[in-house]
């Protein structure tokens, strides 16, 4: 495994680095509708699909955040990047604020969208009954998504989603992302961070919630952000696009390592 390259697209020219990271439910086409506003002159994104997703969705692996990160910063190697910043919706961020424990100096800028704590997320058990069954269970991700948005979005979004979900990730490593994501604590590993960290949450997203981000997030990185998107739920890319760019960017731009872009 170890020749092998995460799948990823390069979008923009820009000499502030980016490594993005798509989450449970979606590859990096997660990213669409948010790519054709992104500022391509000051940014330059990588936009990575993980094993069992995408162009990786035949990779064999462990499917554990560990292993993602190993594999963004096998990517950034690759890449000439030696210092980058990350962005990681839900799972993804989990995957980045590995990469944050692993290799602090080499991180600029960290973003969750709608962050799964480094904590893990325990799920009480009849949910765990419904996430742990997606896998297999088209309906449950269905119901999944139209509860983290609050049951506000459209009957053919939640369609659409679900076909998209089911097409671009293998069922074996779906169900392995969730113990990783759900069940893996690493919080000693990242507390106390100073780098630049901004959580984005929605406010119809009932779990991954602006609460639970003050109680993780804002606690262990000393330097971090929080901006609430009142109108999103936990996909913010879909939901409301043109805030989430705005949000993403102003917080990139602020970064005071311009010199070091890798």
């Amino acid at each position: 495994m170890a020749s092998f390259v995460l799948p990823h697209a390069l979008h923009g020219t820009g000499s502030h680095k980016v490594i993005a990271v798509h989450g449970w439910f979606a590859d990096r086409s997660a990213f669409d509708p948010v790519r054709p506003d992104l500022d391509q002159d000051a940014f330059q994104y990588a936009l990575v699909d993980l094993r069992g997703y995408g162009e990786a969705k035949d990779a064999d692996g462990t499917y554990t955040t560990g292993e993602g990160a190993a594999d963004v910063l096998a990517l950034a190697n690759r890449l000439g990047w030696e210092r980058f910043s990350v962005i990681g919706h839900s799972m993804g961020a989990s995957v980045v604020q590995r990469v944050l424990a692993a290799a602090p100096r080499r991180v600029r800028r960290m973003v969750g969208i709608s962050p799964v704590p480094a904590s893990g997320l325990p799920l009480p058990p009849e949910q765990w009954e419904l996430f742990s069954s997606a896998a297999h269970t088209p309906g449950n991700r269905r119901a999944i998504l139209d509860l983290t948005t609050g049951g506000q979005r459209p009957a053919a979004w939640l369609d659409r989603m679900v076909r998209r979900s089911l097409e671009c990730s293998d069922p074996k490593a779906f169900r392995s992302w969730l113990d990783s994501w759900s069940g893996e604590g690493f919080a000693a590993e990242v507390e106390g961070s100073a780098v630049p960290a901004l959580a984005v949450t929605g406010t119809l997203d009932p779990a991954l919630n602006a609460e639970l981000t003050r109680q993780t997030w804002l606690r262990w990185y000393t330097r971090s952000e929080l901006v609430e998107l009142p109108s999103a739920g936990h996909y913010a890319m879909d939901e409301t696009p043109l805030e989430l760019i705005r949000a993403v960017e102003d917080f990139l731009r602020a970064d005071d390592d311009g010199a070091a872009a890798g």
